[in-house]
């Protein structure tokens, strides 16, 4: 396989989230939707996952249409299921009832086989109160960086 360096983040969970504990899930994708992700068209933007059935889905991400696709195009934002072992879901499933708590992708990567895989992520919301002081924090390491570089 050729090497691949597709790396989509959601930006913005690290900063409104306290991520809890992480998960590798493999994803379940069409052909014109894995051909888009190698290309770097998706977005994690607004995505979140749920349990149902025991299964773990992700609603509303955002794969754009394969641009050869012709009739065998995909729907940009359909539900997809998650690829975890029993345990994993349960862990997740148990986490996210606790009040405050909600199961978001934090990353979505091709992996050495060439397979998209998905970071979720356990997450508690932050307060405005935490989203300054982790701004504060951020500058303060910009700061620090810039100092030693000196």
């Amino acid at each position: 396989m050729a090497q691949t360096n597709i790396v989509i983040k959601n930006k913005k969970a690290s900063f409104d989230y306290e991520l809890i504990e992480t998960f590798v899930a493999g994803i379940v994708l069409t052909g014109t939707e894995i051909k888009s992700v190698r290309l770097g068209k998706a977005s994690l933007v607004d995505t979140y996952c749920i349990v149902v059935k025991k299964e773990l889905w992700v609603k509303n991400m955002n794969i754009t249409e394969y641009f050869y696709g012709s009739y065998n195009n995909h729907a940009a934002r359909r539900d997809r299921k998650l690829l975890l072992n029993r345990k994993e879901i349960n862990k997740i499933e148990q986490l996210s009832q606790n009040a405050g708590y909600t199961v978001i992708p934090t990353k979505m990567f091709i992996n050495e086989k060439g397979l998209a895989k998905v970071v979720v992520a356990v997450a508690k919301g932050k307060k405005a109160y935490d989203k300054r002081q982790s701004l504060k924090e951020k500058d303060d390491k910009r700061e620090m960086d810039r100092i030693m570089k000196r």
